[in-house]
């Protein structure tokens, strides 16, 4: 069993010049999407709906419409092509992925589903794969530092998924996928409400999807490669219910569930299988007690675990976190006073007993928001009670400035950590009891354009992240009884970079977007490359929309990486093409044809792991969002 997870890396991409990059690099977003942002409202960035524009920290918003002309099966694929966002995947969408967010770990972001903290407290960070992407209506991604809100492991961003929701009338929700390599989907929800000011609002979505799927390994890969089909089966489940008893006062309750049986490969002449299951579910009351004051009470329990049964035995694992918080907001005219009080307990039962373990964290958090006239003001800090590694105290400081119509220009510091994972910490010959947390301190410049559908941001940034949690084979701490070697925080690890998007109309219903991303990511011990991460990045897309048609072009691309940490496995870069077109046959009724990797390009985000050849999807769907 590998401590660090099923891991990977990629092959060639084209070369092309900075020049044209740099011009792709200023589109980003489908002419739904940017009407949809023209009053946009964000949650994750400060705990509290707040207007895009006047949000002080690197954001996106992604909704329903652009999720479903994916053509995708995976959230960690999906986000593939997304700004500031990088995949390592063990072949296909099933199997285990690690999404780097600005150039950080996996376990160095946090994700939460309807408010709830999801995460493996053994590997750290999110189980991608059993994520189901059909069950998504809408996605909040937030970069950079942001433990003086969330806390530990906040020190690339925050991914916020929100499950779908109630709506004002009764509509139904019907959906049926077919395409290659054996893909059947099948997707049936209802969601209403009964109205006005005391009133429930529901909505119930299950979805079964199959595929027959791809070989995940390769021949590089000598000790795993099986040449077979690795499918996957995954059936979810989520439910909304929220309940005005009384005007501005709601109870609710949200859940999720989703169980994954998965095919991977260890070896020739075994059918090797994970069996992956993520649940949340939460309780909340959210009450006005007076016109400036809101105040959100929330419970919540986050389950997941998985079995795999593989040629090299078998292994268990199960996560649970259970949280309690409590967030008051206070008007003081424009300004804010955001308090927060929040308990988490983190508990892992695994098939080695030494890592059958549990964490307690409490916290206390407060932020401060300001408007005066065109200047924007945020200032939190939060402090981190953790049972394993002591106390620690985060904060943040904003500050942004709306120099012109349309125009915002921000400055930000903020500072972050990283609590070790229990692998990390108790793992049998790996990790060390006396790790400490990785600490990051993150500078930043923005600068924000929207008018109309043209919009248009960019980050420039610098992330030091002290204590880094390296592996080393010859483990160099005194007393330590690890014959193999073993993790320890030695190294500072450095990430520099430059993240543009935006999206802009062209003449005749078309509308160009991209993204691209520029980071020098190291090891500034040793001046090595951190694993896995491009030097540059991106997307770019053409999209046409008129009479009820919609089609585009896109090409999502990365250049060379090294698969390990010493950087003697290079791996070249890659480029792939997607296609799509959609046609509105009747009211609420569309179908869907999505060509994903037309070239049917070969390539790998894991050394010796497949990435996702050719796929072709065609869908007719019901909804009337």
């Amino acid at each position: 069993m590998n401590p660090y997870g099923k891991q990977g890396a990629a092959r060639q991409f084209p070369a092309i010049s900075s020049l044209a990059l740099a011009t792709a690099s200023l589109f980003c977003v489908s002419p739904a999407q940017a009407a949809a942002q023209t009053q946009e409202v964000l949650v994750t960035a400060t705990r509290k709906a707040t207007p895009a524009s006047d949000l002080l920290i690197d954001h996106q918003v992604i909704h329903q419409a652009e999720i479903q002309a994916s053509g995708v099966n995976s959230l960690s694929e999906f986000l593939q092509k997304k700004r500031g966002f990088e995949l390592s995947s063990n072949g296909g969408p099933a199997n285990y992925s690690s999404v780097f967010m600005r150039g950080t770990a996996n376990a160095q972001s946090i994700v939460l589903v309807d408010g709830v903290r999801i995460g493996s407290a053994s590997n750290g960070g999110a189980t991608w794969q059993a994520i189901p992407l059909s069950q998504i209506e809408r996605i909040e991604i937030v970069y950079g530092p942001l433990s003086s809100l969330y806390g530990a492991d906040a020190m690339g961003g925050v991914v916020q998924i929100f499950t779908k929701q109630g709506s004002k009338f009764l509509e139904p929700q019907v959906g049926v996928s077919v395409g290659n390599r054996g893909l059947r989907k099948y997707e049936l929800g209802l969601s209403g409400s009964t109205g006005g000011e005391r009133g429930v609002r529901y909505a119930l979505n299950a979805v079964h999807e199959e595929e027959t799927g791809q070989n995940a390994t390769n021949r590089k890969n000598k000790f795993s490669f099986d040449p077979d089909e690795d499918g996957y089966a995954r059936d979810s489940f989520s439910a909304q219910l929220g309940w005005k008893w009384a005007k501005d006062h709601e109870l609710g309750t949200s859940l999720l569930r989703s169980r994954q049986n998965s095919q991977f490969d260890s070896g020739a002449g075994y059918d090797d299988r994970d069996v992956t299951s993520l649940e949340t579910w939460s309780v909340y009351s959210r009450d006005k007690f007076a016109p400036n004051w809101q105040s959100m009470l929330r419970f919540s329990i986050a389950n997941d675990r998985g079995f795999s049964d593989a040629s090299y035995g078998l292994s268990r694992y199960e996560t649970t976190q259970t949280q309690y918080s409590w967030q008051n907001d206070i008007e003081f005219g424009p300004d804010n006073l955001q308090l927060t009080l929040e308990h988490r307990k983190e508990e892992l039962g695994s098939s080695s007993k030494s890592l059958e373990r549990n964490r307690k964290t409490t916290s206390f958090a407060g932020a401060w928001q300001v408007k005066r006239d065109v200047w924007l003001a945020t200032a939190s800090m939060r402090h981190d009670r953790i049972s394993t590694n002591g106390n620690q105290t985060t904060g943040a400081l904003a500050a942004g400035y709306k120099f012109s119509p349309g125009w915002q220009a921000t400055a930000s510091y903020g500072m972050s950590f990283r609590a070790p994972t229990f692998n990390e910490l108790y793992y049998p010959g790996f990790g060390l009891e006396g790790n400490q947390a990785e600490k990051g301190r993150n500078l930043e410049f923005g600068l924000q354009y929207q008018a109309g559908a043209s919009r248009l941001q960019a980050a420039l940034f610098r992330n030091k992240i002290d204590n880094l949690i390296v592996y080393a084979p010859v483990c160099p701490v005194e007393k330590a009884t690890h014959p193999y070697g073993c993790a320890y925080n030695l190294n500072r690890a450095v990430i520099t970079g430059l993240s543009i998007g935006g999206s802009m109309p062209l003449a005749g219903a078309f509308t160009l977007r991209g993204n691209y991303d520029w980071q020098d990511a190291k090891d500034d011990s040793s001046g090595k490359r951190l694993p896995r991460r491009a030097k540059q990045h991106g997307s770019l897309g053409l999209d046409w929309a008129a009479e009820g048609w919609k089609a585009g072009v896109e090409t999502v691309f990365a250049d060379r990486r090294y698969d390990d940490v010493a950087n003697n496995t290079p791996l070249a870069g890659y480029g792939v093409w997607n296609l799509y077109a959609a046609r509105q046959i009747a009211r609420g009724w569309e179908v869907q044809a999505r060509w994903n990797n037309v070239a049917n390009k070969a390539y790998e985000l894991a050394n010796g792991f497949n990435a996702s050849p050719s796929r072709f999807v065609l869908s007719l769907r019901y909804d009337q969002f």
